[in-house]
């Protein structure tokens, strides 16, 4: 035990368990509000590395007491009971090692934030609209299997329907840990209700997921933001017409990573009440410069790694929707199944299980531990 290199790896780990326990507890932290989201992060990080931590340990000294029981015991029953109790005990260790490697790799300080989702109609038309809108279906669906909570915050619907554009918030626990693996180029191949030929269409949409900002997460002056109201048009009864509750938000912004200035115009039309609609306006803008400063760090990921499972790249063909032969195939790990309809109906688990399960090998990898 003293040699192996998984335990060397997890010494002084209890110490700053310890220290972080404390620290968590301390008025001055708890009112820095970033600081203290930070440490309690790291305070539940380090717990479940350490219960994994205690498991391991005690697997590695029962199999040890087992071997000095088979080196000094003569008892045939006492020796065949310690054999067992090494054989059972070595067939866990690949799994808790396993897992104490995954605990060890720090976590996407993004994951556990909710998310925004952009979904947008690509080339198609019509039929990209209409692809969109089932996209969105498809989310909402999953959300709910997942108890998440989604708010639609903007739309522009298509002339012959879906979405030319929908962006909405996704609310719950690890929300974006799990969607981001959704950003890409969607692709669709099948025939559309316009088309009177029987003819095989490709058309796309674009899915960008992005991690919410918290309000201390950027620097805003909200001085310098220009509103306008509007009135709200498409479905909602009459008050949506007749009120101006749509808001658009215009703020001129300099990346920190080009230098260049640029005008962030936002608009929020879902709510009937104004100053819920501002709200979700600001929300949008936080993430929006969020997800910007930190493209450095996602380009940085990306670098590192051959998959472009979670890179951010959101220009990268993901996924084909066939609809001819059922057949759903992303493009990043090589995962085709033949279940499209339970797919589009929101079974999306298995794949971005198996999608999880290729970014953690990578990361594994690059790790070296």
């Amino acid at each position: 035990m003293a040699n192996n290199p998984l335990l060397q790896r997890l010494e002084g780990l209890d110490v700053r368990f310890e220290e972080v326990k404390t620290l968590i507890t301390d008025p001055s932290v708890i009112a820095d509000k970033k600081r203290y989201v930070k440490l309690s992060k790291e305070y539940k990080d380090l717990e479940k590395l350490l219960s994994a931590a205690t498991q391991y340990q005690k697997l590695l000294s029962d199999i040890e007491e087992a071997k000095n029981l088979l080196d000094t015991e003569n008892d045939d029953e006492l020796r065949e009971m310690a054999k067992e109790e090494i054989d059972t005990n070595t067939q866990k260790l690949p799994a808790i090692e396993e897992e104490i490697k995954l605990l060890l790799i720090p976590e996407d300080p993004e994951d556990s934030r909710n998310a925004i989702v952009e979904i947008r109609g690509g080339t198609g038309g019509d039929e990209a609209a209409l692809f969109a809108g089932d996209l969105f279906r498809m989310y909402a669906k999953y959300c709910e299997s997942k108890g998440w909570k989604v708010e639609v915050s903007s739309t522009s619907e298509g002339a012959a329907g879906g979405y030319k554009e929908i962006i909405f918030t996704v609310s719950g626990n690890n929300v974006y840990g799990t969607l981001k693996y959704e950003s890409g180029v969607h692709r669709v191949q099948r025939v559309p209700a316009t088309e009177t030929q029987g003819r095989v269409h490709t058309s796309a949409a674009s899915v960008a997921v992005l991690p919410e900002a918290e309000p201390f997460d950027v620097e805003i002056n909200e001085g310098e933001i220009k509103w306008d109201t509007f009135r709200s048009g498409g479905a909602g009864g009459q008050n949506v017409n007749k009120v101006e509750s749509g808001v658009r938000l215009r703020y001129m912004w300099k990346n920190p990573n080009t230098g260049i200035s640029e005008e962030i115009l936002i608009e929020c039309t879902e709510t009937r009440d104004q100053p819920k609609n501002k709200e979700r306006a600001l929300t949008r803008l936080r993430s929006f410069i969020y997800d910007k400063e930190h493209q450095k760090y996602i380009d940085d990921i990306a670098s590192r790694r051959k998959t472009l499972v979670s890179t951010g790249d959101r220009s990268a063909k993901i996924r084909t929707y066939n609809y001819p032969q059922g057949r759903i195939t992303d493009h990043r790990i090589g995962y085709t199944i033949y279940n499209l309809n339970a797919f589009m109906d929101g079974d999306i688990q298995d794949c971005i299980d198996h999608l999880i399960v290729a970014e953690n090998a990578e990361k594994l990898k690059a790790s070296e531990i």
